[in-house]
């Protein structure tokens, strides 16, 4: 602390407690104090200054920003002054020191708290009325959510003015608030009100500061904020703001701002434990879930960190990001293809790793309708590789990923994928080690999601093409499904499906509305949408379990257990995909049609139009 502040506090306190002790004796006596009293308050001057400071310093009353002074500040004040005046009395009525009436006592503590919260308050008010007499000055600022973000948001803006907003109003839904003013910013109307307030009151900037509000809620209030031409920005939710003041964390409104649902609450205890001084082994780990789960699992102290990637570039580039983590592992990069299952033990028999996250697949519907071999080759008997070497090299834990175009499939990818979980589920059997799958929608952002898409043809200037207007999907960001995939892990006791918790299906219509919005853009007007029609392989809606599956909760309030044992006419199914593996060249000549024959005699739930005909 600056010692001349310090210093300067001091003395205004110690002016403060004797003016005090002064005007008490004044106001008692009516002005004609007797002789005796003023010698006494003369001779106890030094005991009332001296423990006042003190109890006013133990109290950390010079250590407070007089800026930010606040009902806080005034109850600090009253404890100081309260204990400061009864050890006072004490000390006067122990010891031969001469006496005051005992209203003086009461009086002095009474102009003390007066004086000095006033002494603190006056700044504020001073800088107040200073920095915010210009009402022209920054930018006016509606404010949508009148709670307890709103109000702490209110006053950092008062109390920095270098960030040059001022706020006009709130809105609030809460018919409790409307017309209340918080500090002394008025309550306007409803977030319905918000079009014609902007317009009246000449606003500026739009804030939404409802970070514990569902993205379902946020969506009609952007709808309506974005007709308007003001900024639009949101506060984001607790779970994403870490540190700091609300105001260094606001910024513009994303896609998963609007898609936006109750905080993943993680027991990083429980995570840690089955990750913490192991060697865990993250396939796919270039690829958008991959690559996260390398972020956070680089934050759980393993022992070793194998990063298996079969792109170079994707290899290198979450390598070079890891490498600058501040705490970081032990990583050891891994240039190899999961279907080269040689290469692949290799690296098992060198590091024999006890956590497998295989994340390796390839995700794109259309393409693997195109490519159906490369699915079996890729998503199914890489994925046999994968799990045979845990087994084999008696690995703790094998965490699956998989997706819900797995439940009752209409595409290649679908029944890859599906396949790749009875493979994962029959060779976890008889093994010790625990395998279990976790199966989730789309994530915002990933490879395989449409908002990528989006994005580019709205930059391009459009059109925006969306296969169908009654497309949904489940949707949720690329850190939340990791998170739960990380949990899941620390649940898994073998042969489970655990199935992530997707909120509300999105019509994938609303999204691209939603995001050209976001880019400043009319849907249908300043960006046209074309509906191209339903691809090969693509479903309207998709499935998170089958009808077959009984579903129970888990100890995750986000996360559903698969209870059914597995069909019997899924054991064993891995002598069939052995079959497949040595049939490799009929994989390489097969046709489409063979290859999408073989997958429905494997996997009768398969609805592919051609196994429907065949």
């Amino acid at each position: 602390m600056n010692k001349v502040r310090y210093a300067f506090l001091l003395l205004i306190d110690t002016i403060i407690i004797t003016l005090a002790l002064f005007l008490s004796l004044q106001l008692r006596f009516e002005g004609m104090v007797p002789v005796q009293y003023q010698v006494a308050m003369v001779k106890l001057m030094p005991l009332f200054i001296l423990v006042s400071l003190f109890f006013l310093i133990a109290h950390k009353l010079y250590a407070r920003v007089w800026e930010y002074a606040s009902i806080g500040e005034m109850f600090a004040i009253l404890r100081a002054t309260t204990f400061g005046m009864g050890v006072i009395v004490l000390i006067i009525y122990i010891f031969p020191l001469p006496h005051l009436p005992r209203s003086i006592y009461i009086l002095t503590w009474i102009l003390m708290n007066l004086f000095i919260g006033a002494s603190r308050l006056s700044w504020r008010l001073f800088k107040k009325s200073y920095f915010n007499s210009n009402d022209a000055e920054g930018s006016r600022v509606l404010i949508v959510g009148a709670g307890d973000a709103g109000n702490i948001l209110v006053r950092e803006i008062e109390n920095n003015p270098a960030l040059q907003l001022k706020a006009v109003g709130f809105v609030d839904d809460d018919p409790t608030k409307l017309k209340k003013i918080l500090h002394d910013v008025p309550v306007l109307g409803t977030t319905k009100e918000i079009p014609y307030l902007v317009k009246e009151m000449a606003i500026d900037e739009i804030i939404i500061a409802m970070p514990s509000v569902s993205g379902d809620k946020i969506r009609p209030i952007f709808d309506l904020a974005s007709k308007t031409n003001a900024r639009v920005r949101i506060l984001p939710g607790v779970y994403q703001n870490g540190n700091g003041s609300l105001v260094s964390h606001i910024r513009e409104i994303k896609m998963e701002d609007l898609l936006r649902r109750e905080p993943v609450n993680i027991d990083l205890n429980q995570v840690s434990a089955y990750i913490q001084g192991r060697v865990v082994m993250v396939t796919g780990a270039g690829g958008s879930i991959g690559s996260e789960l390398c972020r956070q699992i680089g934050k759980l102290n393993p022992e070793k960190l194998l990063l298996v990637e079969n792109c170079e570039n994707n290899l290198f580039d979450i390598e070079q990001e890891l490498l600058q983590q501040k705490d970081r592992v032990n990583i050891y990069p891994l240039l190899v293809d999961i279907r080269d299952k040689d290469k692949l033990e290799r690296f098992f028999r060198k590091f024999n790793p006890q956590v497998v996250f295989h994340a390796a697949a390839y995700k794109h519907v259309p393409m693997m309708e195109l490519h159906p071999d490369e699915a079996i080759s890729n998503n199914v008997i890489g994925t046999c590789n994968v799990a045979k070497l845990a087994d084999q090299y008696r690995v703790e834990t094998y965490i699956q990923v998989s997706t819900d175009k797995a439940v009752n499939p209409t595409s290649v990818m679908g029944a890859s994928k599906r396949l790749a979980e009875l493979v994962v589920k029959d060779i976890g059997r008889n093994s010790p080690t625990r395998f279990a799958t976790v199966r989730f929608g789309n994530v915002l952002g990933s490879r395989g999601s449409v908002v990528p898409t989006f994005i580019k043809q709205i930059e391009s200037g459009g059109p925006v093409t969306v296969t169908h207007p009654e497309m949904r999907r489940y949707f949720m960001t690329i850190p939340e499904a990791v998170q739960l995939i990380i949990q899941a892990g620390a649940m898994a006791k073998g042969g489970e499906i655990f199935v992530l918790d997707m909120g509300e299906m999105i019509k994938i219509d609303d999204l691209a509305r939603d995001l050209i919005r976001l880019y400043g853009f009319e849907p249908d007007k300043d960006i046209k949408i074309v509906y191209t029609g339903i691809r090969p392989g693509e479903k309207l809606y998709e499935e998170l379990f089958t009808n077959k599956e009984e579903m129970d909760a888990t100890i995750h309030k986000r996360i559903f257990i698969s209870k059914r044992e597995m069909d019997t006419q899924y054991v064993d199914i891995n002598k069939k995909i052995e079959t497949l593996i040595s049939r490799k060249a009929f994989l390489r000549r097969a046709s489409a049609h063979d290859i999408i024959r073989i997958l429905g005699d494997i996997i009768p739930e398969y609805q592919h139009k051609d196994v429907a005909a065949n």
